[in-house]
């Protein structure tokens, strides 16, 4: 890897997926993962292309029972691009020696570039030269230019270009149980040979997508239509040593579109009016030049390139043009079909990034959230609760999409699915809405949609929320944490947790926020709110009373995961880890041997420690103290011991927490598991999950441990709230960002230096407040402040 590219030399067969899903390219609207053109869909290669919110539902049969799924669509595949001398087999480098074989991911201007020699025989050779890119500027396009040279050897060169509707969604081994396929009614045609064009349909959701190409060359180009594909063949007459150039250019739509009549219309038209190749990339160059500089981070050294790699991945999958979409925030991204391309809590390490940079992008993720808060109050109507109860899984339409039963590749077995039972992403989405409006300043959507999302939010979790006369507190029962290897009690029959202590404490930080913001509302738009909600003074004194009386539990010292935890057997860690190496997937191996990992102190990812993730030390001592408890340094730091010496990290999210929590509390082996985060993806340490989608809550959650877990940065009071963090390994980085109208505020932190530089503008003053000073900058003006030791 060099400072702006992301290369791989050799052909490697087992490590192509791998290298498909980090290469993969995209601009927020669409995504193609980085295969090769003459690789079909295979046990080795897979070509996959999705929309950014396009789904479909299917009913399978699972171990006796109808499963009903709803996934991220595997669009018409538009890459296919296959040569060969005529009477010879299609070269392929599974079928075919391959000399030399380079691929590069250049960062600065998204595009994939590839070099392959193939073998002829007989001294003779074929160079391949590819360069692709999906358009960053025009949303709707994509582009492919081939450069053949042939060496040793003149003659003719068959290439067949296409557009596939014969694909379905196979791209994760232990779905392939469940009806992958989700297109339908695929039809090609086109009047001039030189653009073809391919429609179809989902076959649930009746999502209509219609893709046009157009190939560009120098020679006679001859169509055909072989439904589900449509084919366009030429024949290329290569001269020793010369390059011949055959450019592909491709639109795509679908029926989810703003401001068409028709996708394959609107597709055809777009291809028809599409520029050549040098001019599509000089857009496309210019788009991603400015997003570099709306999102500039300096970080020296191998940290600083993966950081850029991070950065490149969730500009691709929440672009601005994410801001005109209906879309949430795809756990990996669409870079693959892993969790069906649902949206779970993982926006909660994406948005705090985003608010700093596109705020726009922020809003119309949390607008998703508001579109869907009808379906989250039936959810919790049909459940016999008030308020909202958003699902753990979204997609199309805000229903619960969480699997009734999941695999364990170890076993075999399908298994019932209870991680449906963690609510806590409501506080995920709540806290999300608050981070954005205090970042953004954005007072309209806090007011509206914002407010009525806290509002509901609070309800749930106050009526959620029972009197428990023996302790004197409200215990909320029945959940599941952020863990996710704890469902139920040792020996239970019904799933669920009682009083998981991530759970209460994030409610109760709902609630009191809820009731921050109704004292704050216009007095107009409190009264339109309390009348359409049928909010009354009894409930609110509810909501002041929970939030204050929620049940912590404790053991030992320390707080625990949820009542009983420190009732659990311990277990032999060593034993497992000389057995199985890897024990990442703890719970797998568990049932695999017909135990279950409900019986053990041991966690899957940060869950206590998480509140360390989204509160400083004093929000979260001040969270405790409303809650009458008192939660010193020491309790923490035990706190923080216990755990780490209890969990897994079967989650890419598991050592982002804690090397965010850990740097906060100056630990010196914070750098291990910051390093962890870093290196989630790059050497798929979960083995082998990223070749199905890249993690791209932990991707974004390593920038912000940048832009604000290490500086300290906090946005709320209308204030800049820093308090640096001493890293050895990271001593020196700078980062812009955006706050509250102010576009391009730089931060420069180099030792015990801070360095503040405000652009001029005719926006307000910017108050930044440190542990023992306050500055105020007005525009034009940069303070150098010296920090204590």
């Amino acid at each position: 890897m060099t400072g702006w590219s992301w290369e791989y030399e050799g052909y490697r067969p087992a490590d192509e997926r791998l290298r498909e899903s980090l290469c993969t390219l995209g601009n927020g609207y669409f995504a193609t993962r980085g295969a090769l053109p003459e690789c079909a869909a295979d046990e080795l290669h897979y070509p996959g292309t999705y929309v950014a919110g396009c789904y479909n539902r299917l009913t399978s049969e699972v171990a006796g029972r109808s499963v009903e799924n709803e996934d991220m669509v595997n669009v018409p595949n538009w890459l296919p691009l296959r040569f060969r001398r005529p009477g010879g087999e299609w070269l392929h480098p599974d079928t075919t020696p391959v000399l030399d074989h380079d691929l590069r991911l250049i960062l600065c201007s998204g595009l994939l570039e590839r070099r392959t020699r193939y073998d002829l025989g007989e001294g003779r050779a074929l160079l391949v030269h590819q360069q692709r890119l999906v358009h960053m500027a025009d949303p709707h396009l994509a582009a492919m230019r081939t450069e053949f040279t042939a060496e040793g050897w003149s003659g003719t060169l068959e290439v067949e270009s296409a557009l596939d509707g014969g694909v379905s969604n196979a791209g994760v081994a232990r779905y392939r149980d469940l009806d992958g396929r989700h297109l339908t009614h695929a039809h090609s045609g086109g009047d001039d040979p030189g653009t073809v064009w391919l429609r179809c349909r989902t076959r649930t959701s009746d999502i209509r997508v219609g893709t046009a190409a157009r190939l560009t060359v120098d020679a006679p180009v001859e169509a055909r239509h072989e439904n589900p594909r449509a084919v366009q063949r030429v024949r290329l007459e290569l001269t020793d040593g010369r390059v011949a150039t055959v450019d592909k250019t491709i639109a795509l739509h679908t029926s989810r579109d703003p401001a068409i009549s028709d996708p394959l219309h609107a597709a055809v038209a777009r291809v028809g009016r599409a520029p050549g190749w040098d001019d599509l990339l000089e857009s496309h160059l210019t788009a991603w030049d400015q997003l570099w500089r709306r999102a500039d981070l300096d970080v020296p050294g191998e940290s600083g390139r993966i950081l850029r790699l991070h950065l490149f991945h969730v500009l691709q999958t929440l672009s601005p043009h994410t801001a005109d979409l209906d879309v949430g925030v795809p756990a990996r991204g669409l870079h693959g079909e892993a969790y069906r391309g649902h949206v779970f809590w993982d926006e909660l390490f994406v948005l705090p990034y985003l608010n700093l940079h596109f705020p726009e992008v922020s809003r119309a993720l949390l607008h998703y959230r508001h579109r869907r808060l009808e379906q989250a109050c039936s959810a919790a109507r049909a459940a016999g609760r008030r308020g909202a109860m958003y699902p753990w899984q979204s997609g199309s339409d805000g229903r619960e999409e969480t699997q009734q039963l999941h695999l364990n590749p170890r076993s075999g077995r399908w298994l019932p699915d209870h991680s449906h039972l963690q609510h806590h992403v409501g506080s995920a989405i709540a806290y999300n809405v608050w981070q954005y409006c205090q970042a953004a300043g954005d007072a309209e959507f806090l007011h509206t949609k914002g407010a009525e999302m806290l509002l509901q939010i609070a309800r749930f979790w106050a009526d959620a929320a029972d009197w428990d006369p023996g302790l004197g507190r409200h215990r909320i029962k029945g959940v599941v944490g952020p863990d996710e290897y704890h469902e139920a009690y040792p020996d239970a029959t019904t799933p669920g947790l009682d009083d998981n202590a991530y759970t209460n404490v994030t409610a109760a930080w709902v609630l009191a926020r809820a009731l921050e913001l109704l004292d704050v509302l216009p007095e107009p738009r409190r009264r339109e709110l309390v009348e359409r909600t049928g909010l009354d003074d009894g409930e609110r004194e509810r909501w002041e009373e929970v939030s204050r009386t929620l049940h912590v539990p404790f053991h030992d010292g320390v707080i625990s995961q949820f009542e009983g935890y420190g009732d659990l057997a311990e277990l032999d860690w060593d034993t497992y880890r000389n057995r199985y190496g890897d024990i990442r997937r703890l719970d797998r191996i568990l049932e695999a041997e017909g135990d279950t990992v409900n019986r053990y102190q041991a966690s899957k990812q940060a869950d206590v420690l998480m509140l360390g993730y989204l509160f400083s030390p004093a929000e979260l001592r001040d969270l405790f103290g409303r809650l009458g408890l008192r939660l010193d340094d020491a309790t923490w730091q035990r706190t923080v011991d216990y755990y780490l010496h209890r969990t897994s990290h079967g989650s890419t999210l598991s050592g982002l927490v804690h090397g965010w929590v850990l740097a906060r509390a100056r630990r010196a082996e914070a750098w291990k598991y910051c390093q962890e985060a870093l290196q989630g993806d790059i050497a798929d340490i979960q083995g082998g999950t990223t070749a199905e989608g890249i993690h791209l809550g932990a991707m974004a959650g390593t920038l912000d441990l940048v832009q604000r877990g290490l500086p300290g940065l906090e946005t709320r009071d209308d204030a800049l709230w820093l308090d640096p963090v001493p890293l050895p390994e990271l001593s020196s980085y700078d980062f812009s960002l955006r706050y509250q109208g102010h576009w391009g505020v730089r931060l420069h932190l180099e030792s015990s230096l801070l360095e503040i530089a405000v652009p001029d503008s005719d926006a307000s003053p910017i108050d930044v407040r440190l542990p023992d000073r306050a500055v105020c900058l007005a525009p034009g003006e940069t303070a150098r402040l010296f920090l204590g030791e």
